[in-house]
């Protein structure tokens, strides 16, 4: 793992400390990628990472920020997960949705089946666990398949995010396992205002702004890199 030793100034120590740092730059990968310093990994302690320590661990804080509505934590990064701040999620949304709900892209044809399966387990509730959602949405064997390549898509399209972290129950109600993903809308999270930001922002404009920002933060970054993690610019 790369990262700062805990007594560099830049170097983030907590949860409050990363939240400073998404305030500042917006929006982050998790991991080291191609576009140097873009990433959570390079700001933090290597030593700290899966130790457990809820207070000093970077895994730990994924959790957080998935909780924290000042922010939406999710695969959004090529595939990557990452995090982007509530000021910066209408612009996400606006370039990625393309300004269309789900719903308009289903009846365009424009979307996969078994997205609408899943977006549909996703309709009128809070959240779900992805376990939940796999079972109820017909994944799994005899049924539809890749269920991780399937979400991911959403929350790259800003459709889904991961809004928590929690172990499954056995029929006795009591935890096992490891934390797996819950899924939520932005809708259901930030409410009809985010969405009504997002779609009065032009997509085009959107992607320019994050291309901007990103280019006086990280100079000189190959414009590919940027492409395989951001997205290719509107025609």
């Amino acid at each position: 793992m790369y990262g700062l030793p805990e007594d560099d100034p830049e170097c983030v120590h907590n949860f409050d400390e990363l939240t400073g740092l998404i305030d500042r730059v917006g929006f982050l990968p998790l991991f080291r990628n191609g576009i140097e310093g873009f990433s959570v990994e390079e700001y933090v302690d290597p030593r700290w990472w899966w130790s457990g320590n809820e207070e000093r661990d970077p895994w730990e804080w994924r959790k957080l920020a998935a909780r924290d509505q000042r922010m939406a934590y999710g695969k959004f990064f090529g595939g990557k997960a990452g995090i982007i701040s509530r000021e910066w999620l209408p612009v996400f949304m606006s370039y990625r949705r393309q300004e269309y709900d789900f719903e308009d892209l289903w009846y365009a044809g424009q979307v996969q089946f078994r997205q609408k399966k899943i977006m549909d387990c996703l309709t009128g509730i809070p959240e779900m666990p992805g376990w939940q959602i796999k079972r109820e949405a017909g994944f799994g064997r005899g049924g539809e398949k890749n269920f991780d390549g399937t979400i991911t898509a959403l929350q790259n399209m800003l459709f889904v995010v991961i809004s928590d972290f929690r172990p499954k129950k056995n029929k006795f109600g009591l935890d096992y396992g490891w934390d797996v993903s819950v899924y939520a809308r932005p809708e259901g999270i930030w409410g009809e205002t985010l969405i009504s930001e997002a779609y009065r922002l032009s997509p085009g404009r959107s992607y320019r702004e994050i291309r901007e920002f990103m280019a006086e933060l990280y100079p000189g970054f190959d414009p590919k890199q940027f492409e395989s993690l951001i997205g290719k610019e509107i025609s």
